[in-house]
């Protein structure tokens, strides 16, 4: 194995779900600006997420539409046209 190309900055990083708002803390070298004051009374690093374990069907087993910044909207207006050809 080649020495020394793993990062060495290691930090706690609280990671929180948006769509939920679960909030979890691992070890991360990820850069951020924001910061959140857990339970504990310490100040960790926050990474917002868009979708974590905590909120992903295959891991709920709930069945829900994540449209993240209107994806399935501009997906919808994109082939209108060749879907209402289907239709008919």
């Amino acid at each position: 194995m080649r020495k020394d190309i793993h990062p060495k900055n290691y930090r706690l990083v609280a990671f929180r779900d948006m769509s939920n708002g679960d909030t979890f803390i691992t070890k991360s070298t990820t850069a951020t600006k924001e910061t959140v004051k857990m339970d504990d009374g310490v100040e960790y690093p926050l990474i917002k997420l868009e979708i974590s374990s905590s909120s992903h069907p295959f891991y709920t087993g709930k069945m829900k539409l994540v449209d993240t910044a209107g994806r399935v909207d501009k997906f919808m207006s994109r082939y209108k046209t060749h879907l209402d050809k289907k239709k008919k």
